[in-house]
């Protein structure tokens, strides 16, 4: 703020009362001022010393976000640890605003570089967090595609990770292709860079699986990978992704957080392209196997119709009939004997009743000597003479005896008168 500027009091603005240009830099000063001093954490990419002063350029390493800094050259000299660029720092100082030049300046009156343990201790409380809220559950790891349309793949330019991937990959399947994206894997520029990477290729449809590539390295120069929006990012792609980071012993947060971890980018590349070779040799077992399997299956089934076929009832399937045939001639022989002897035996009986009714009939008693006389009173009008009465004389009578009939009339009631009778030969 220069001495010669006149506060304004004023309050009121419009477009009849603007405000003038030291009003508005006075009132930028204030609040800035209010902000007061703050420890800020970031990477150092530019560091220039002059006689009188120090100016750093002062990065976020998540995104494309800078501040220049300012300092006394004796504070850099006097770290305990020397600075250069690509140092993570902690700095604390205050942010200003120069009205004669409406710049804002941040003048730092402490300097700390951040140690490895310090960063370690950093990553394992963002490893807590991001795990307590389910990135690192293997529920929402999703399987990688057999054989991907496209494979995209994201690593420093002509570095030796994307020539092991590009390598391994076309040897194991000749066809595969590769959408690559080469961006910085270290430094204060990697992870926005890495970001929009991330984004273009989860956007392709034709990418299928997205690795993320890059060689070994100290933990500082594998930072970027265990970067917290980095990682949320991951966890939100659509497509699947694999962290092939470093060698063995390296464990970035990426790998955490992805689909899929592989110990080295050549071993990415064996997770995410079937082997041709391999895949051949298993299909032609397979095929030996399945063959194998419906060989058994039709010998199987042989044995058990060959078994079905020695079977008494459909090796000799006629056997049974015979026999049957047999047991039925016997039962409609009996059946017979049964009816002969029950017909000859209801025979007898009818005879024996036919010789009781005969005996018991008026035939029996006509043969005897007996006769029957009916008066005829007409062809079909005849009734038994029972009394003298019954016949006065000239009536026709009709005499049946033992072996016939004959016809008479009476001549008078005389007991012992004389009958002319008729022989009656019907």
């Amino acid at each position: 703020m220069t001495e010669a500027a006149a506060p304004d009091t004023r309050t009121d603005n419009s477009a009849d009362q603007p405000w003038p240009v030291r009003t508005v830099a006075i009132k930028i000063a204030q609040w800035i001022d209010r902000l007061g001093s703050v420890w800020v954490e970031g990477q150092l990419t530019q560091i220039t010393i002059r006689p009188r002063a120090a100016y750093l350029v002062l990065r976020d390493p998540a995104a494309d976000m800078s501040l220049s800094v300012s300092c006394p050259p004796e504070l850099l000299h006097a770290a305990p640890v020397p600075l250069t660029e690509g140092s993570r720092v902690i700095v604390y100082g205050k942010l200003a605003f120069y009205t004669g030049r409406g710049q804002v300046s941040f003048r730092i009156s402490e300097i700390r570089a951040v140690g490895i343990g310090e960063l370690l201790a950093r990553l394992e409380r963002l490893k807590a967090l991001l795990n307590a809220e389910g990135l690192f559950d293997p529920a929402r790891k999703r399987p990688l595609p057999f054989l991907p349309r496209a494979v995209g793949l994201i690593t420093g330019r002509a570095g030796a990770a994307e020539r092991d991937v590009l390598a391994v990959s076309r040897n194991r399947w000749p066809a595969v292709e590769f959408v690559i994206r080469n961006v910085p894997v270290q430094g204060p520029t990697a992870v926005p860079q890495i970001l929009g990477a991330l984004a273009n290729l989860d956007r392709d449809p034709a990418v299928e699986v997205i690795v993320l590539a890059r060689g070994g390295g100290s933990v500082e120069d594998l930072l970027p990978f265990s970067d917290e929006t980095l990682c949320r990012a991951i966890a939100a792609c659509r497509t699947p992704v694999v962290s092939a980071i470093g060698h063995e012993p390296d464990n970035p947060l990426s790998d955490y957080v992805a689909d899929l971890r592989a110990a080295t980018p050549t071993d990415a590349a064996k997770h995410v392209v079937p082997d041709a070779a391999a895949e051949q040799t298993r299909v032609i077992e397979l095929r030996a196997r399945s063959a194998a399997a419906l060989r058994g299956w039709v010998e199987r089934e042989t044995a058990t119709l060959a078994h079905v076929r020695s079977r008494p009832v459909l090796a000799e399937p006629m056997r049974r009939i015979d026999e049957r045939n047999d047991e039925i001639a016997q039962l409609r022989a009996a059946a017979r004997r049964d009816i002969r002897r029950a017909t000859e035996t209801e025979a007898t009986r009818v005879v024996h009743l036919s010789e009781r009714v005969a005996a018991l009939g008026p035939a029996a008693t006509l043969a005897r000597g007996y006769a029957v006389v009916q008066r005829v009173a007409g062809p079909a009008d005849m009734a038994v003479v029972r009394s003298v009465t019954d016949a006065p004389p000239g009536s026709q009578l009709r005499i049946r005896v033992g072996d016939g009939a004959l016809r008479a009339a009476t001549l008078g009631n005389d007991t012992f008168g004389s009958d002319k009778l008729e022989r009656d030969n019907s």
